[in-house]
Parts: C-alpha cells; sequence; structure tokens
C-alpha cells in the first residue's frame, strides 16, 4: 500500500485524461482484484439461470457471492481472504472476467484459486497462481517502482459465464483498510456480499457509512471483535451523462486503522491532526539543500522585497531545474525523497518535487506548506469527518499576509499560483507544525473562465469562407490551449486545429499563440482558417450561419427519466463577436429576431445584424457550477434545445 499515494502529476498529453496513473491500491493497502469469487457451498449456485430477473435488469454483471475477511494482527500485520463469484451477463462485463492482483514486498500473495464456468454451471478450466502471468506496474513516466501483480483473463465469450475467485493475502505495514462497497461499479448488481473484520478486542477499527446506514454487527469471541457488514438483492444502478459520481449515488462504507504501524514509522489517524504528524515524520530532516543551491536561493531572492517575488522566482527556477518522473519504491508512496536528491538527480515525483519548493521557500526566509490533495477532475471529494489517507497528489502553499499562493511542482509550464482542473476547487489537508488542517484550493468562475472570441471573416459569391479568428482564452479555458503551446509538436497541434470546428471541411493554415501568466492565466490564439462552401448557394439565394465556430452540438434526450441530479461542473463564460463581409449586390430575405434567454439554467443572448455590405453576429452564453434536481430535467432540455436552434440561425440573402 505505501506506494498509493500522492504519486500523481498533470496530464502530460493534449486530451489525456485529467487524472494520470494511480496505483491500483490507491488508498488501500488491500489488493482488490478485478474478478470475484465463490464461497463454500456455493456451487449448486453457478448456474446462472438462477440469477432474479430483477439482478439482471440493467446489468452487465452480477456479484453472486462475496465474502472478504480482514483479521488484524496487530498495527503493523495482517491477513485478508477473499471469495468472489461473478456472473458476466454480456461483452460490457468482460472486464470483471478477468483476473489482476498486486503485489509487493509488504503485500504478499499467499495463495489464488480461479475456476471458469458456463451457463449451466459446469466448470470449464481450474488455475492457480503458478499458472497465472507476473508482471510489473512500471509504467511511462515511472523510473523505479516495485509493484507488480498477478494477472489471469480466460478469454471467455459465451455468455452468461460465471468466474470463481479465491485468495489469501498477507500484510506487512497497516496504513488503511479496504472500503466495503456492495455495490462496487456502474451497472452490476449485487446478490450477497459480507465484509468481516478480526481485531483484538482493544483496537479500535473506525467506520463510517456512506449513502446509506449500514451498521456492522459487533460480537467478541475470546480476545477478538468481531464487525461483520452484510447486504443482498442489490439492483444495478447506472451512472448517468452530468450526474453525480459513483461514490455520491452509491452505498459503501468507510473502513480505517486507528494504530498503525509500516516500516518502522507508527501513526494514529483518529485525526487530521495525527494525520499531519504522521506525514510530518516522514518528511523529518528531508529538507536539507545543498551548499550550491542555498547559494543560487540567496542570489535569486535576497535582492527582492516583495516575498511573493520571491516566491515566484523560486518556482521559476524549480520549474527549469527539476521534471517530474514517478519513484514509488517501499514506504517511499508516502515518503519524499530528501531535497539533496532532487537537488543532484534534477527529477522527483510530487512529493519529493514539493518537498524541495518548501526547503528552497525556507531558505529564503518564507514558509511553504506541504498538501495533500486528490489530483484529478474525477476524484473523489475529500471526506472531511472520517480522517485517512485520502489523496493521490501533494502541491505546495505559502501563506501570505492577504491571500495564499498554491504551486504545482510537477508542472514545468503551469502559472504560479494556478491550480485549474487538476487541484482547485476541491478541500486538501495542509500539513502544518501541529499536524493536518483541511483547506480548500481556489475555485474558477464563470468570469475566470473565459473565451472571448473576435472574428473577421469574408464569404464569396460561391459561399467560401475566408476567416481570421482572435481568441483569449482564460483560466480553465485556456488549459487546452496551454497544452497547445507546451506539450505537442507543430504536426499535431495542425491536426487537433483541423478537427476542432464543426465545419464540413476547412483548413487552419495559419496559426499563433502567446501566453500571459498569472493566477488566472491567459492564452491568446490567431488562426487563419480557410472553409470551401461554407454557405449555402441555391440560385439567387445564399443561406450563412453567423454562428461560425462555436455552434452548440448538445442537446438532452426528451424523453429520458432523470434518477440523479444533473451539475454542472464548470462555471464560464463564451462571447462572439463576428463580421462576416458579404458578396456585394445582395439585400436581406430573412434575419432571425435576437434571442434572449435568462434562466436558473444559465444565460444566453444572441443576436444578427445585416448592414449593406456585411453580417455583424454578437453572442454570448454564459453558465455558473450549478446543482439541479431531476424534476429540473425538463427545463434543462428546454434550455439546451433553445440554445441549439438560436446557434444554427441562419441569414438568408438575396441577390438584387
Amino acid at each position: 500500500m505505501m506506494k498509493n499515494l500522492f504519486a500523481s502529476r498533470p496530464p502530460a498529453a493534449l486530451n489525456a485524461p485529467a487524472a494520470v496513473r494511480l496505483t491500483v491500491r490507491l488508498a488501500t493497502f488491500l489488493s482488490i482484484s478485478g474478478c470475484l469469487l465463490a464461497a463454500p457451498g456455493f456451487a449448486q449456485s453457478y448456474n446462472a439461470l438462477l440469477i432474479p430477473d430483477s439482478l439482471k435488469k440493467n446489468a452487465r454483471a452480477v456479484v453472486r457471492e462475496e465474502e472478504y475477511i480482514l483479521e488484524i494482527k496487530s498495527p503493523a500485520r495482517a491477513v485478508t481472504k477473499e471469495h468472489h463469484v461473478y456472473t458476466i451477463l454480456n461483452e460490457n462485463g468482460d472486464n470483471i472476467g478477468g483476473f489482476v492482483s498486486p503485489y509487493d514486498k509488504f503485500n504478499s500473495i499467499n495463495s489464488i484459486s480461479l475456476s471458469l464456468y458456463d451457463a449451466m454451471g459446469k466448470e470449464l478450466k481450474h488455475v492457480k497462481k503458478k499458472d497465472m502471468e507476473d508482471r510489473s506496474y512500471v509504467s511511462e513516466g515511472t523510473l523505479m517502482d516495485d509493484d507488480r501483480y498477478k494477472e489471469y483473463d480466460f478469454y471467455y465469450k459465451v455468455y452468461p459465464y460465471t468466474v470463481d475467485c479465491q485468495q489469501e493475502y498477507e500484510h506487512n505495514g497497516i496504513l488503511a483498510f479496504k472500503d466495503w462497497e456492495p455495490l462496487y461499479s456502474s451497472g452490476i448488481s449485487t446478490q450477497h456480499s459480507k465484509y468481516v473484520v478480526i481485531a483484538p478486542r482493544d483496537y479500535l477499527v473506525r467506520f463510517k457509512p456512506v449513502n446509506c446506514n449500514y451498521q456492522p454487527v459487533i460480537t467478541e469471541s475470546g480476545d477478538k471483535k468481531i464487525y461483520t457488514w452484510e447486504a443482498g438483492n442489490l439492483p444495478a444502478r447506472r451512472m448517468e451523462p452530468s450526474g453525480p459520481k459513483w461514490k455520491e449515488i452509491a452505498p459503501y462504507v468507510l473502513i480505517a486503522p486507528s494504530d498503525f504501524e509500516a516500516e518502522g514509522y507508527k501513526g494514529n489517524i483518529s485525526t487530521w491532526a495525527d494525520f499531519g504528524k504522521f506525514i510530518s515524520q516522514l518528511r523529518t530532516g528531508r529538507d536539507v539543500l545543498p551548499d550550491d543551491i542555498k547559494k543560487k536561493v540567496h542570489e535569486l531572492t535576497d535582492n527582492l522585497k516583495d516575498p511573493r517575488q520571491k516566491v515566484y522566482v523560486l518556482y521559476d527556477f524549480l520549474q527549469k531545474n527539476t521534471h517530474y518522473i514517478s519513484i514509488q519504491l517501499g514506504i517511499g508512496g508516502l515518503q519524499p525523497f530528501p531535497a539533496d536528491y532532487v537537488a543532484s538527480r534534477r527529477y522527483g515525483d510530487c512529493k519529493a518535487l514539493s518537498n524541495y519548493m518548501v526547503a528552497l521557500l525556507k531558505e529564503a526566509g518564507i514558509t511553504g506548506k506541504y498538501v495533500v490533495i486528490w489530483g484529478g477532475q474525477d476524484m473523489p471529494e475529500l471526506i472531511t469527518d472520517f480522517p485517512s489517507f485520502q489523496g493521490n497528489h501533494v502541491i505546495t502553499c505559502v501563506p501570505m499576509e492577504k491571500d495564499t499562493i498554491w504551486l504545482e511542482c510537477t508542472s514545468q509550464t503551469e502559472s504560479p499560483g494556478y491550480m485549474g482542473s487538476f487541484t482547485g476547487g476541491r478541500k486538501a489537508i495542509l500539513i502544518d507544525e501541529d499536524g493536518g488542517h483541511v483547506v480548500k484550493t481556489p475555485s474558477y468562475s464563470a468570469s475566470d473562465n473565459t473565451r472571448c472570441r473576435v472574428v473577421t471573416a469574408e464569404i464569396n459569391p460561391d459561399g467560401n469562407l475566408d476567416a481570421e479568428v482572435n481568441t483569449a482564452y482564460s483560466g480553465l479555458r485556456q488549459e487546452l490551449p496551454h497544452r497547445l503551446i507546451t506539450e505537442v509538436s507543430a504536426d499535431e497541434r495542425e491536426k487537433y486545429l483541423n478537427r476542432l470546428f464543426h465545419l464540413p471541411t476547412y483548413k487552419v493554415d495559419k496559426s499563433h499563440y502567446e501566453e500571459q501568466k498569472g493566477t488566472i492565466p491567459i492564452v491568446a490564439e490567431y488562426l487563419h482558417v480557410l472553409s470551401p462552401n461554407y454557405a449555402s448557394v441555391s440560385g439567387k439565394r445564399l443561406f450563412i450561419v453567423p454562428n461560425l465556430f462555436d455552434k452548440s452540438t448538445y442537446r438532452l434526450p426528451a424523453d429520458s427519466v432523470r434518477l440523479y441530479d444533473f451539475i454542472d461542473k464548470e462555471a464560464f463564460t463564451n462571447i462572439d463577436s463576428i463580421t462576416i463581409k458579404i458578396p456585394a449586390g445582395y439585400q436581406p430575405e430573412a434575419v432571425p429576431q435576437e434571442v434572449t434567454i435568462d434562466s436558473k439554467f444559465g444565460k444566453y443572448t444572441a443576436s444578427i445584424k445585416v448592414m449593406s455590405d456585411k453580417i455583424v453576429y454578437y453572442r454570448r452564453w454564459e453558465e455558473g457550477v450549478n446543482r439541479f434536481p431531476p424534476s429540473d430535467y425538463a427545463g434543462l432540455v428546454k434550455f439546451y434545445e433553445q440554445l441549439y436552434k438560436a446557434d444554427h440561425n441562419r441569414v438568408v440573402l438575396v441577390k438584387n
């Protein structure tokens, strides 16, 4: 488990997922298998015909039987036994039929047994640990990682089929426990699930039900206390577009230790203060800089009077002299490499680089803070009333007299003070001298996240479009253009730009970018766009859609039955000012009326004016971060339908 936390960094390529690789055992020292297996006495139920129809509805797979037993021997040792059975109903469930189980020097696999059954319950194949592939988790961007995993796939495609798995693990080093998730993924129903924790009588097992009220049955046997959670006949649930994350709608129980020990480090996680003290313990003595770096810090900052400028200069030094590489060895998944290691090798992971940044600031007489956070757009929210190992990333912050400067230390190009979509607008744990404290990173409003576009264009008598497009992107809206500047080649950028707009055919033959750093960074983009036959020509008439480059394609199905809230996750403002020169000798025959919408779903206005030789188009669309109940769904359908129609309005010109 030790290498699963604080290993993430911002995406490194255009259109990459917001969160990069998370090790399989994120926030838990316990392995999570890709397939599940049968408890003793379950053999008579392998027949898939015995599954109730209520559990097959909307399901790609069914958890027939699940039993997970965690026996805590001491704050440093535990044994787990897993018995699971999955029935795969269709090809969408095939990812569950394959087995993947990680291990390392802290978590060893004692035994594994896998069996495959056909629809009627006949056993087709049986494999054991020795029959499985053994692989390394080392991936691109990772220098060192001692994670390995066992893997096996039956590659069976006759549905339904059932996979039975049994596993036993031994854990030397405890930091966290696996949560109980009786419904662990969208489109999977559960016939029966059971989670058992066996602990010493005097050991505190902490737990918190989320989206449910599942309470354990607690019994005692000798010097042991036994906690048992059990649930069954849970129909499959489906996530919805623009809906809540799975962790917001599925029932689960958080389970965590109190006292723990790993690799000689002891701690308690009953409070965030205790969590912070443990993280501080891991960093003790690791902020010492080499003499040459100390000298460089003073060269850069001694003549600066403004502390903020000192922070910016040192952050620039960090960016220009280090780069991100993941290093996950032993408790190194939590413990940063020393500052002198980063200084000499000029690389580190998020923990090491943030620790190094704090050390640079300290040498300049500035207090920097180490902050544990979830990095990524789709990560779960920090559950503040249940202290535990939550997070996959580390950043730095610098409390100033009137505000705080936030620093993403894994990026060589990010603006100081900007958190963006990767770590912005969420709660985190700041590690201070007295322990951990819950803080929140900056959020970005509609006025921060703008896309302002000014277009000067001309359409000739054949309908061909020639346009100069000047766009200013700010806040979250500039992240993709920023990556176009910093992370992709000219050829890749050209390919992307020529797929960007919803035009039948077009060519971007010129492009140019300029960037303005800041807590709300701005990217200015210039494009020259040629689009043959953009306007339709029919006899004497010319049909032109004045909204050249930002027509809405978003429509909601009107007959959909909404179960969960509809969430607008990002606030933004889009503004288009377009002037289109039209061929001589044409006059307007039909010009759409101005459209104005001012509702709780958003604000929108679009106007079209036709003058002697040009069309002038103006459009503004603004939305905030909102959460609408299912009862508002019909209103949302209407709102986006109005936007779609307004964006596709066209002017009809007729030749004199």
